[in-house]
């Protein structure tokens, strides 16, 4: 497992990329998606570590974003072409805390058009782009913390009074940030876009820890299997009897665990499966050993 430090203008699948010239494997992947304008923790898989990657997907994420109050994009954030401005003045401080709290806790969301949902099997971004008119349906997400730091008058480009919001805010898996900033105009009837977006966090995996591309390219130390497991998911230590039947497939008994994915350890801290309880027996979702 690697944590990035994802620059801008690079894709999610240009950070694969890259990671496959300097770890000479074709087996790298991603979890969870970052558009190129966002910066910060991109969690990799290098061969066998890509085993992991749809589970650490499923976990919450942490962001810091700057939110432009004011100014509508086609893409809801700063890469997109402007199609309204209206000036922000006169929106107070109780206001934005009000449009913020709406946008707290279980909400259902709309994502953004320009995104990579599938619409009846083509990419969202597709049909925009082909100048089809749709709606994407509302999906149920979770904004576990939402704060603003500051709010900031500015003055955009076109010479629009704007507000800038530094916020930051832990979500569920699959919550769209840029369409948050989306609601938020809209609720305060000026329009919102998102103008920086820097996550900092992945489940466990905090921007602490992230490298660059360019110290990935001076040294390539990746996280060993055991440890990344062992930091993302519930543990269950076995002995080496069954350690060796749960590789074989046997569906062992298994201890009172929390729900979901769990690490199941063999002696000398090997890794051995990542399984979860079914009618309280141990089913493989990914052998290791």
């Amino acid at each position: 497992m690697l944590v990035v430090d994802k620059p801008a203008g690079f894709t999610s699948h240009d950070v694969v990329a890259k990671m496959r010239g300097i770890a000479r494997t074709r087996r790298v992947g991603h979890a969870g998606t970052l558009d190129p304008m966002a910066t910060g923790v991109l969690v990799l898989g290098l061969g066998r570590g890509t085993k992991l990657l749809g589970h650490l997907a499923l976990t919450e994420k942490e962001y810091v974003a700057t939110i432009r109050l004011g100014q509508t994009t086609v893409t809801d954030d700063a890469e997109g072409e402007t199609t309204a401005s209206v000036p922000a003045t006169g929106i107070d401080r109780k206001a934005v805390d009000a449009a913020v709290a709406a946008q707290t806790g279980a909400i259902l969301q709309v994502p953004s058009k320009v995104s990579a949902i599938k619409v009846d099997g083509k990419r969202s971004y597709t049909r925009v782009r082909e100048g089809e008119e749709f709606e994407l349906p509302a999906r149920p997400v979770t904004v576990s913390a939402f704060l603003v730091h500051d709010v900031r008058e500015q003055t955009a480009d076109d010479g629009t009074p704007v507000l800038d919001l530094l916020v930051s805010l832990v979500c569920s898996s699959g919550t769209y940030v840029r369409a948050i900033a989306r609601d938020i105009g809209a609720a305060l009837g000026v329009g919102g876009h998102l103008t920086a977006l820097r996550r900092t966090r992945v489940g466990p995996y905090g921007v602490g820890t992230a490298r660059t591309l360019e110290q990935l390219q001076e040294e390539l130390s990746p996280m060993p299997l055991n440890e990344a497991a062992a930091k993302a998911f519930p543990r269950w230590d076995v002995g080496e009897r069954q350690a060796q039947l749960l590789t074989n497939g046997v569906q062992l008994d298994m201890p009172e665990l929390p729900p979901g994915p769990v690490a199941a350890f063999g002696p000398e801290d090997r890794l051995l499966a990542l399984v979860e309880q079914h009618k309280g027996r141990a089913k493989s979702l990914a052998v290791f050993a």
